[in-house]
């Protein structure tokens, strides 16, 4: 007996079989740890944006920030709002033309073009355009302020930090962002004539006619619409990650890079349930 335990090869013995109730526990735990964080991550948002409903109809109103912030949400945005709502216009048109025309349908591209513009390419580009230049920018400076001491800083100072960062920003965001989505609505209808008038031959005319014709008022309300919402919604993630972040530069960098893509995400999803809910279809109504 003792030789056959001499013999037992170190690291084989019973202690080192591995448990399947441990397992089975940790499994457990991984699967459920996504639902649970998505869940806190709820609860964190709607106190957020309770909190900031609250302080964002007390006095004072910080009509300075929220200009300071407008100018860096909107006007410093529209060159890259801009540029992509010009070559979204030109390549919707481009495949538009490409396709239609296998049905002897081209003359229908500047409806389509005006109606897709109009209602989401506009407002959804124009707000991922923002995410990933101001909503990341929104996200690091809060951050940077959380990680040195300065949010608790203005705590001891009888300053608000939710009044005093993100009210000015979420009220800023809501303004800028609708017209930043009527700037690529127009710029994307001219990228979209140019390329369909000039590189694809179609009739100048019949492509504004049909965008007249077509496109009306409500369709434009409605994504600005749709855009007011987003540019809440990103800015309150931005915001979140920002105010809740920990660990140093490290954490701040983890912080920017989830208000990107929770942001994003979040456009996305609100793009399909609020054109769902305009449209009547889609959310069992």
């Amino acid at each position: 007996m003792a030789e056959a335990a001499e013999e037992t090869p170190e690291g084989e013995g019973p202690e080192a079989q591995p448990s399947w109730g441990q397992a089975g526990l940790q499994a457990l735990a991984w699967i459920f740890a996504w639902p649970l964080a998505f869940i806190a991550e709820v609860g964190f948002m709607a106190r957020l944006m309770y909190e900031t409903f609250m302080w964002g109809i007390r006095p004072p109103y910080r009509f300075r920030l929220i200009i300071e912030h407008l100018e860096f949400l909107g006007v410093q945005s529209i060159f890259i709002v801009g540029l992509s709502g010009i070559f979204v216009g030109g390549v919707f048109s481009l495949q538009l033309i490409d396709g239609f025309r296998q049905f002897g349908a081209e003359n229908q591209v500047g409806a389509v073009i005006g109606l897709a513009l109009s209602r989401e390419l506009a407002p959804v580009f124009s707000a991922l355009m923002i995410t990933s230049r101001a909503g990341s920018a929104m996200a690091t400076e809060i951050a940077s302020m959380r990680v040195t001491n300065q949010i608790d800083a203005l705590t001891t100072m009888s300053v608000n930090p939710i009044q005093y960062l993100i009210v000015p920003r979420v009220i800023a965001a809501t303004i800028a962002t609708p017209i930043m989505a009527l700037l690529a609505f127009m710029v994307g209808l001219v990228g979209a004539y140019v390329v369909g008038v000039y590189l694809m031959g179609i009739d100048g005319g019949i492509f504004v006619e049909r965008v007249k014709w077509f496109v009306d008022a409500a369709d434009v309300r409605q994504g600005l619409t749709k855009s007011a919402v987003f540019g809440a919604a990103l800015t309150f993630v931005a915001c979140r990650q920002g105010f809740y972040a920990s660990g140093g530069a490290a954490g701040v960098g983890q912080a920017t890079n989830r208000a990107v893509v929770q942001a994003s995400v979040a456009v996305l999803v609100l793009d399909y349930v609020l054109t769902a809910v305009i449209l009547g279809q889609g959310v069992g109504v």
